[in-house]
């Protein structure tokens, strides 16, 4: 089992002059893409549809998977199996790069560095330089095998679950009864002040959300398949023996963040490791805030749907936060203002 890391350990103090812009030093810009929660084909179809930067690497997508992404993705909208099937984290990839193409391009955003919680891992390390695009969706759809063969076989009832609103004691306390019932459960991730991702069997789940409750704080949605957990590391070894050998990683060519401990990665070893940490080690957004932070980020560009990364406290009191998302994109006035740039 593990413990809550304390949060005050790496919790940013107020620092100031090389992390807020001057006159003598500008800020600097980071992209962030997010992690993939639920998101609806509503908001990102007619993007996906008509967006130049998504046309083409959907496109390029289906020539790698060999069907629609766009119709499956369409189709299975709703579908509470499909919510996290490979189609649907295919659709989500194409939509936080082809808007980071689409802020590059008509907003004129140059990152310094990248970063990417949990899923966003892999839009990072692709806008970083680090791999392909067509070898990112191969490596997503042979990753989704892995897991669904891995949890048919094992934690067959793991979910993982996100909790908000919720002090580390009160948190500590439902974990500690958790164990005095002899029930497994790790945490998978350290979000913010009292925001946790924790995991756990689902047929206790309605019982710990309701102890959550009784404590005070507030159940946001349960992910499946399970995420980050301490306890598959027989998940990474097997991602490692039987996905990883098939690809080849580059030098970054911009810096990324890990979302394990905030290490600044720039280098292809520190990327793949990152990469296979994701399963079973815990995600820690405020590490990545901290480094962020000490590289003198002011700004960060939140591409891609997001309801949870750029909203929490330690990002907004740390940096401006701008959304890339796919209804600013197809504002007509943006997307008038794109066109021009394009006939230029």
């Amino acid at each position: 089992m593990t413990e809550p890391q304390a949060t005050e350990s790496r919790t940013p103090e107020p620092q100031a002059t090389e992390s807020q812009a001057t006159e003598s030093q500008p800020g600097r810009t980071a992209f962030v893409f997010p992690g993939m929660g639920p998101f609806r084909f509503t908001d990102v179809g007619e993007f996906l549809l008509t967006n130049p930067h998504a046309r083409r690497r959907l496109a390029i997508a289906d020539e790698v998977v060999g069907y629609s992404v766009f119709d499956r993705y369409r189709q299975s909208d709703g579908d509470e199996e499909g919510q996290y099937a490979a189609h649907t984290q295919i659709a989500f990839l194409t939509v936080c790069l082809s808007l980071a193409d689409w802020a590059e391009e008509t907003l004129g955003e140059k990152p310094e560095l990248c970063a990417g919680p949990s899923f966003g891992q892999r839009a990072a390390v692709t806008y970083a330089g680090s791999l392909p695009f067509e070898e990112t969706v191969r490596l997503t759809a042979d990753l989704a095998r892995c897991e669904e063969e891995y949890f048919a076989r094992e934690h067959r009832e793991a979910v993982t679950h996100c909790v908000i609103h919720t002090p580390e004691e009160s948190l500590r306390k439902a974990l500690d009864e958790l164990d005095d019932e002899g029930e497994w459960h790790d945490v998978s991730g350290h979000i913010d002040r009292g925001f946790y991702l924790v995991s756990l069997r689902e047929p206790v789940l309605d019982r710990f959300k309701k102890r959550i409750g009784d404590l005070g704080g507030y159940n946001m949605y349960t992910m499946w398949p399970p995420v980050h957990a301490p306890s598959f590391g027989d998940l990474r070894r097997k991602a490692e023996e039987e996905v990883f050998g098939g690809f080849q990683l580059a030098d970054p060519k911009i810096p990324v963040v890990s979302d394990q401990n905030g290490a600044l990665l720039t280098d292809a070893e520190g990327v793949r490791t990152m990469l296979l940490d994701t399963f079973n080690c815990p995600i820690r957004w405020p590490d990545m805030v901290e480094t962020m932070r000490g590289q003198g980020i002011t700004k960060v560009c939140i591409s891609g749907p997001d309801n949870l990364f750029g909203r929490v406290n330690s990002t907004g009191e740390n940096f401006e936060v701008l959304a890339i998302d796919a209804r600013k994109a197809m504002r007509p006035r943006v997307r008038q203002r794109s066109a021009r740039r394009a006939r230029r």
